[in-house]
């Protein structure tokens, strides 16, 4: 019918659901039940033990949700790859194994300051990371280190990390990097070099809190605050572009 509305799933009533469970979780989230419900069975029967761990399983599924994201149109949107909070908006230099020549023959980043937007996400928040920007997955550079706080500043040159760099269709290059943290302990990609992605796509997890920050091409300006919450997928982080659209960001 014509001038009918529909939601992201092309149906013209919306609801509510509960979110599915990303398969990379399933399976922790089953070994949990299995281990409460081993501690409840009447051969153990050590309740103390086996409710708390049935009501963790509950939340090792919870972690793993998996909602699905109406994706800003806009083409030159560049959207959160996280849940969480915009903990640090700062001028650094790229990562260098953003910029250095890596024999691809791909260019990296240019040199120089850019604005870095980092976003911490606790255990409450969903944890799969999404591309900021359509176009081709030219960097995916995996860095062993540290499992410190990911709030501090330092645990973006610290700590286990994996760079993700996407190339749009224009050249324009965005750099993000998913940072391991205290809990955290494992960094999943779901994409790799030469991968073409949309804007919104799941490229990735890291298990159990952390920190992702997005490296902003030069000229661009944020659009999100420090202390602010952002979706992954659905809020505008930036438009490629755009300069003084936020006055006063704290540098």
């Amino acid at each position: 019918m014509a001038g009918e509305i529909y939601d992201n799933q092309g149906r013209g009533d919306a609801a509510w659901s509960w979110p599915p469970i990303h398969p990379e979780g399933r399976k922790f989230g089953l070994i949990a039940v299995a281990v409460s419900l081993f501690f409840l069975s009447p051969w153990i029967d050590i309740e103390i033990i086996g409710w708390p761990l049935l009501l963790l399983s509950l939340g090792v599924f919870a972690f793993f949700r998996d909602p699905e994201r109406v994706v800003p149109q806009a083409e030159n949107a560049i959207v959160a790859p996280a849940d969480g909070l915009v903990s640090l908006i700062t001028e650094v230099e790229p990562p260098e194994e953003m910029v250095a020549d890596d024999g691809s023959g791909n260019p990296g980043l240019s040199p120089g300051p850019v604005t870095r937007i980092s976003i911490f996400m606790s255990v409450f928040d969903v944890h799969i990371n999404r591309a900021p920007v359509a176009g081709t997955i030219r960097r995916l550079v995996y860095i062993p280190g540290k499992f410190m706080n990911a709030d501090l500043d330092k645990a973006s040159e610290e700590n286990e990390r994996q760079h993700i760099m996407i190339e749009r269709g224009d050249g324009v290059a965005i750099a993000f990097t998913q940072i391991a943290g205290l809990v955290a302990r494992r960094i999943v990609p779901f994409v790799k070099p030469g991968d073409t992605v949309a804007k919104g796509q799941r490229v990735g997890l890291i298990r159990f809190g952390s920190r992702v920050d997005v490296y902003l091409p030069a000229g661009t300006d944020p659009k999100v605050l420090i202390g602010q919450s952002v979706i992954a997928g659905e809020t505008v982080l930036a438009e490629l572009g755009t300069q003084g659209l936020i006055e006063g960001i704290s540098q």
